[in-house]
């Protein structure tokens, strides 16, 4: 389910891991407005008998996975393109999850001009393509298996414990070195660098 989450634009190896970490199965909610108010991308509402006024979103849900939306939504400020990593993301892929991801990028390019020409905030903007994102995440995660069904044995990618321990710019070393050491063959160590003595 990550390498299919992250045939959307701007959802990267670590923004796709966690994601589907903090958030698990996509395929339990029924609806995606169920996985939105889980997240806390709904917006707020303030209601008083005939009176109904809705305020910004509530973010009552999982701060870890609404962060890693909102992030990769800033890429849709520019056009819809092909860019050079996404095809290597996309070629493992099935035909329904590309179609599907080309779809949701021509989509929310267009809502990010339109919202940005009525005059609203770019915080607004960039949280109102974060709940898109999460929406089509959860139409593509209902076309593809789940890993754990597949292969019992799989070790996941990401511990919570380790990952909650850890919090701000060291976060995303954390999670490259931990991918590094599961996944990838282990790197031949350098010899260090000596420094020339000045006289």
């Amino acid at each position: 389910m990550v390498e299919a989450v992250q045939a959307l634009r701007g959802l990267d190896l670590i923004g796709a891991g966690t994601f589907i970490a903090e958030v698990g199965d996509l395929t339990r909610f029924d609806t995606p407005r169920k996985l939105l108010s889980s997240l806390g991308l709904t917006p707020s509402q303030y209601s008083s008998g005939a009176h109904r006024h809705q305020g910004g979103i509530t973010k009552a849900g999982n701060g870890h996975a609404r962060r890693a939306l909102v992030e990769g939504a800033w890429a849709y400020r520019y056009p819809a393109k092909v860019s050079r990593h996404l095809p290597l993301r996309l070629e493992k892929g099935p035909p329904d999850v590309r179609a599907l991801a080309w779809k949701a990028q021509l989509r929310r390019c267009k809502r990010y001009r339109l919202l940005s020409a009525r005059g609203k905030h770019v915080n607004q903007v960039v949280v109102a393509i974060a709940r898109e994102m999460a929406a089509f995440a959860w139409a593509i995660a209902r076309t593809v298996p789940l890993a754990s069904s597949a292969n019992p044995t799989a070790t996941p990618l990401i511990r919570h414990s380790s990952y909650r321990r850890r919090r701000g710019p060291g976060l995303r070393r954390h999670l490259r070195a931990r991918y590094e050491a599961t996944t990838l063959a282990p790197r031949a160590k350098q010899a260090p660098r000596r420094t020339p003595v000045r006289w």
